[in-house]
This record gives structure tokens, C-alpha cells and sequence, in this order.
């Protein structure tokens, strides 16, 4: 298994164009402590945000870190929702699935609640009341669920996540596993 953790961080000034970090770390089982490779991509020229089409600026951006892995991943997880509500309103994460012809599977994990996401199954973690929200596409939602409580650390975010979370403000990859690093122009 190769399961594609995936997060993008923005940089945005008034004087420069928006920048992106996209990064990518990569496991092997849902209860793994630590990445096998970790994948960073730095991109200039990114999209503006345009409200409620939030995927046009993010997907390119996964996109390109994706580009940079030697193998497909078997799952995809995002942070963010795979969908905005349960009357099929597309998100970032169908979005994605869509682009990769709906053949990998992807996991959303939201830290807030979107006002229409009463679709998404809230997931308490490591002794927190307040829940993660997880939604998913190509996958059943309680097979989603049950990934995501599987993933390593005692905290409401899985260590991971926060790995991979670090990594897309700006933290170098780990020496020690495989890496890429690339900086791209769009």
C-alpha cells in the first residue's frame, strides 16, 4: 500500500505573487509512525483564491506534488472535504478524484466544520471533544473513518497529518527517508 498524504500552505503579499508550498508525505500502513519519502513542491504564480471554487487554486497545486512520486498511490488523503454536502456538491477531494478518473481513492480530514456538512462523519481522536470531519469518495465512508482512527498519535490530529502539515509551511523533508524536492513556475 502507498497511501499519499497531501497538504498545500500559501504565502501571500500585497507586492508578490502568491506562492505555494504543496507537499506529500507517503506511508505504507495507516498505523505508521514515520513517512517513507517526503515530496515538497515550492510553486510562484498561484491562482487567487475565488470563493466557493477553492479547488481551482489547491488542485494544481496537488497535482503537481503528485507529479513528482515514482508510484501511484493506492489513497489519497487531503485536508480538506472530498464533499461540501451530501447533495453531491463537489469539494477539493471529488475534484481530485475526478481528475485522476476516479481510480485512486480519496480521504477527506477537515479540523472545522463546513456549514452544510452534516454529511460528514465526525471522528473524535486521542481524548479531544472536538471531532475531525471526514468525508470520502471511491472508498466507503466507514472504511474512511476507520483509516483515519488507525493513523498514529495521541493527539485529534493524527502525527502524520501534522507531518505533512508542517512540511507545506515550510519544514524540510526528513534526511533520512527518500525526498524530492522541486520548484516550479506556473
Amino acid at each position: 500500500m502507498n497511501i499519499a498524504c497531501i497538504d498545500v500552505g500559501y504565502t501571500e503579499s500585497e507586492s508578490k505573487p502568491t506562492r505555494a508550498i504543496a507537499a506529500c508525505v507517503i506511508i505504507s500502513d495507516w498505523r505508521d509512525t514515520a513517512s517513507s519519502s517526503e515530496h515538497v513542491v515550492h510553486l510562484t504564480d498561484v491562482q487567487a483564491y475565488q470563493p466557493g471554487e477553492f479547488y481551482r487554486r489547491e488542485l494544481p497545486c496537488i497535482q503537481a506534488v503528485l507529479a513528482e512520486l515514482s508510484h501511484e498511490p493506492s489513497c489519497i488523503v487531503i485536508d480538506g472535504y472530498v464533499w461540501l454536502d451530501g447533495l453531491d456538491h463537489p469539494g477539493l477531494g471529488a475534484h481530485l478524484h475526478r481528475s485522476l478518473a476516479e481510480s485512486i481513492p480519496v480521504i477527506g480530514v477537515a479540523k472545522n466544520p463546513f456549514k452544510r456538512s452534516e454529511h460528514a462523519t465526525a471522528l473524535t481522536r486521542g481524548g479531544s471533544t472536538r471531532p475531525l470531519y471526514i468525508t470520502a469518495a471511491g472508498v466507503p465512508i466507514a472504511q474512511a473513518v476507520h483509516n483515519i482512527a488507525a493513523m498514529h498519535g495521541p493527539h485529534r490530529f493524527p502525527s502524520i497529518l501534522q507531518r505533512v502539515d508542517r512540511l507545506s509551511r515550510g519544514d524540510l523533508p526528513m534526511q533520512s527517508s527518500a525526498q524530492s524536492i522541486s520548484k516550479r513556475s506556473r
